[in-house]
């Protein structure tokens, strides 16, 4: 129900923008200087735009769910450029109605101020209405311009973020132990198998000693599952791969039969588990939980008969489970989910995402006691294909 209140919501916001955004737009065209046979055509073809929008959301957004990917000409004519305009008008909608109240605001106080003198009441200055209207329109054009910056950014800008901690091992590694980690990659129609691919090439590439994933493998079918298996499954690593499920996993599959698609792959999913694994330098101790929201994770079970000595890295989708995972001793504890907001603006010095207000720990290193969080921003996106200020990662741990 959750979800569905989610989808549901989200629809009506873009069908509300959308419907604002005609009305505004043909009442300005009505009201413009054009010639009568000009307007007429415009007024057409803004009718048609808005119309072929709203086709689009019947036939892909109303439907959430996909069977195969789109061909790349449906995939970057048609459904990106309607993805990035819907993200984008949101905003541009939100604007236009703040500037709207602003105005009657404004009017309302002039009206209980003092007598309207002589020079209130002379003839509009026309000139100043059209420069109004421009800047506005520049001003609601803007957050269209910065989705489509943000769909590039989102498919190009991706980074290796490394980070060095010493986590006191009784036998320090040296060199140090390598972890790569990635998360939330949600393959499906903005995260295809080729740029899964290119993924995995990179992560080769830094020659992992223990590669790990925390969970959302998918955005909204487990159609898309096999071939984000297919790919991950590729890395090799010399002490193996290790995974938990996210929410997108309890959205759209069943956890049984996920859990057994990794692990036919080679991939080990620690499912409320955990593993020792021998490594030159010692043993140490990875450990797993379920999403902390939408599954059953038991991070007791999770650490059953381990020792409170032993080395351990713990995954959760989530990084809610950080401060009992620091009583508890664990030296590191990585997640994701959050995506480092997805949209982060920066203002005096402050990050501003929805991450930001939902969580203590929306992304990056945090340190509580002897233990330490990292929050991966995740290679994928979900609901809409842009990142602004918050690149795609992949973060590579040198480990001591």
């Amino acid at each position: 129900m959750p979800v569905l209140l989610l989808r549901s919501t989200l629809f009506g916001m873009l069908i509300a923008s959308q419907l604002y955004l005609f009305v505004r737009g043909d009442r300005a065209l009505r009201q413009s200087r054009w010639s009568p046979r000009r307007k007429k055509l415009l007024r057409h073809a803004l009718k048609g735009f808005f119309v072929s929008i709203f086709i689009i959301y019947i036939t892909f957004l109303s439907r959430w769910v996909k069977a195969d990917h789109p061909s790349p000409l449906i995939l970057y004519a048609l459904i990106y450029p309607t993805a990035i305009w819907s993200f984008g008008s949101l905003f541009s909608a939100l604007l236009l109605l703040l500037a709207k109240l602003s105005g009657y605001c404004a009017r309302w106080l002039r009206s209980r101020g003092a007598e309207q003198t002589e020079a209130s009441e002379s003839p509009p200055d026309l000139s100043r209405r059209m420069f109004l209207q421009t800047s506005l329109g520049a001003l609601a054009a803007t957050p269209i311009l910065i989705s489509g910056y943000g769909a590039s950014y989102a498919s190009n800008g991706w980074e290796v973020e490394e980070v060095r901690l010493s986590l006191r091992f009784p036998h320090p590694f040296d060199p140090p132990l390598k972890v790569v980690q990635v998360s939330d990659i949600h393959s499906g129609l903005f995260m295809t198998p080729v740029q899964m691919r290119h993924y995995a090439e990179a992560i080769r590439q830094l020659e992992p000693d223990l590669f790990v994933l925390t969970g959302d493998f998918i955005s909204n079918s487990a159609a898309d599952l096999p071939p984000c298996i297919e790919e991950i499954a590729q890395v090799e690593s010399r002490y193996g791969s290790f995974a938990v499920l996210g929410n997108h996993e309890h959205w759209y599959g069943e956890s049984d039969k996920i859990i057994a698609a990794f692990e036919s792959a080679g991939i080990s999913m620690l499912h409320n588990a955990h593993r020792v694994l021998e490594t030159d330098r010692g043993p140490i101790a990875i450990a797993g939980i379920d999403d902390l929201r939408d599954g059953r994770p038991n991070l007791s079970r999770a650490l059953d008969g381990l020792n409170p000595a032993l080395p351990t890295i713990l995954l959760s989708h989530r990084p809610e489970i950080f401060p009992r995972a620091a009583v508890r001793n664990i030296a590191l504890t990585l997640s994701g989910h959050y995506h480092g907001g997805q949209v982060k603006v920066n203002v005096l010095g402050l990050s501003i995402s929805p991450a930001h207000l939902l969580s203590p720990y929306p992304e990056g290193l945090y340190r509580l006691r002897n233990s330490h969080l990292y929050v991966n921003r995740g290679l994928g996106t979900t609901g809409t294909p842009v990142r602004v200020n918050a690149r795609p990662e992949i973060t590579l741990f040198h480990l001591t």
